[in-house]
């Protein structure tokens, strides 16, 4: 807990009594506004002991708890709002801007509100792009559709010109709903802001399908993304069963977190083989991959494997390539195993019928199934409670079922990982029935790729 501090920085004192009609008094039967004072404690597992163990936390150490406050810090008349959507797409990122519009429309009276074309390219004057009108009528149904109505990209996050184009579209508060680069890209802007005296609210609501970001227990989209993996592994697992040695691979989303794939495994119950970035793997060998898929193909005459993008890597040719948004471009998993089963099947004699799905964009493309829905609507009411008060350099987050607030340092500082020892991945294993790893034992201590 020392090397945490959930300190949430604010731009000044809230003067200005918010126009939302809650209460501050308990059973009074009217929705509360959230005090300052109230808190959530991020550690809460503690290991029993002979000894009473009681424990006193710092205000530094508390997560500070979203909600509407009643005092404010803009005058909702004349404040001015951006938004922008940058890195992939995902399930849910309509429902989010349709909140953020909505809550500022309706309860806040703020009717000067632009969305950003195209993530952060959509501030550099050299794409042309104009910025988009938003009210109420232009965000009405857009939550029934996928995508982003404002368009995204990667990259662009040159903070100089973006502070230069905030400043000429005089924003107040700006929503950044994407990643870990979106999210790194507006703590620069955050900083640059505090550097030019800019009175600047800087607000950002996680995006990562991957379900990757700390201090974020579920980020929005992911729910839906295992639903429409699990659909998948339903088809391929049809699939081998079907056919003789019939053999399905499955690739989804999950360049350095498996938790889409060990999340689709146990909601399906069809996989039989997980791979994951977090835990290495051999593809041959007396203890690798093959050689269990073998095992099995005797036993059973077919098999589910289901691999993350960012598994395996070690086994593949390496590129120092990155992207526009400065991530490693990652060799393609799912098309390697292709290939290296069906020459291993043929060497060893057993043919395989093998059928290769990766449903990533169908899954990026769709549209948020109900329970993304209310979590992306929640996000956005909370994010705009969280600028309206004044507050900025913070992420809306959900931990232990409570929506709190999470500076932006804290949660770009590492990523959120499935822990090859914990309780996830142990359920997974004896679901699946795989061995704990498929790691020959001249190779078990080798690092991880």
């Amino acid at each position: 807990m020392d090397a945490f501090d959930f300190t949430i920085e604010k731009l000044g004192v809230c003067k200005q009594p918010s126009p939302l009609h809650l209460s501050m008094l308990g059973d009074a039967r009217i929705a509360k506004f959230v005090s300052d004072e109230e808190a959530v404690i991020y550690d809460i597992d503690q290991t029993i002991s002979s000894d009473t163990v009681t424990s006193t936390f710092s205000r530094g150490q508390l997560l500070e708890k979203a909600g509407p406050r009643e005092k404010i810090f803009f005058n909702p008349k004349k404040v001015c709002v951006g938004i922008v959507t940058c890195g992939g797409l995902c399930p849910g990122l309509n429902d989010v801007i349709r909140s953020l519009v909505m809550t500022l429309w309706y309860q806040y009276g703020v009717r000067n509100i632009i969305g950003i074309p195209y993530g952060y390219c959509g501030f550099l004057a050299e794409y042309g792009y104009e910025p988009i009108k938003l009210d109420p009528a232009a965000v009405r149904h857009i939550h029934l559709h996928g995508g982003s109505v404002l368009g995204s990209s990667r990259g662009g996050a040159r903070i100089d010109d973006i502070m230069d184009a905030i400043e000429q579209l005089n924003l107040n508060i700006l929503f950044t709903i994407g990643g870990d680069g979106t999210q790194k890209g507006a703590l620069a802007l955050h900083e640059e802001a505090k550097l030019r005296g800019r009175i600047l609210s800087v607000i950002g609501i996680p995006k990562t399908i991957d379900n990757d970001l700390s201090f974020v227990q579920r980020s929005f989209g992911f729910e839906t993304a295992v639903s429409r993996a699990v659909l998948a592994v339903s088809a391929a697992h049809t699939e081998a069963e079907s056919a003789i040695n019939g053999l399905s691979v499955v690739k989804v989303m999950g360049r350095e977190s498996g938790f889409i794939a060990a999340h689709t495994a146990l909601a399906s119950g069809e996989v039989n083989f997980v791979l994951i970035p977090e835990v290495p793997f051999d593809l041959e060998g007396p203890e690798g991959l093959w050689e269990n898929i073998k095992d099995r193909m005797i036993r059973r005459q077919h098999a589910v494997v289901l691999v993350a993008e960012g598994a395996g890597q070690s086994l593949i040719e390496s590129s120092d390539a990155v992207d526009a948004s400065g991530n490693r471009v990652l060799a393609d998993i799912g098309i390697y195993l292709k290939a290296r089963l069906l020459e291993l099947s043929k060497r060893d004699g057993l043919p395989v019928n093998l059928r290769y799905i990766d449903p990533s964009y169908m899954i990026r493309g769709s549209e948020a199934n109900p329970n993304d829905s209310i979590y992306c609507s929640r996000l956005g009411a909370n994010a705009v409670h969280a600028a309206m008060s004044g507050r900025t350099g913070l992420l809306v987050s959900m931990v232990h079922d409570r929506y709190v607030h999470v500076p932006i340092k804290l949660s770009v500082g590492q990523r959120n990982l499935v822990d090859p020892d914990g309780d996830l991945w142990r359920d997974v294993i004896i679901q699946t029935g795989q061995p704990p790893l498929m790691v020959n034992p001249q190779n078990q201590d080798s690092p991880i790729a």
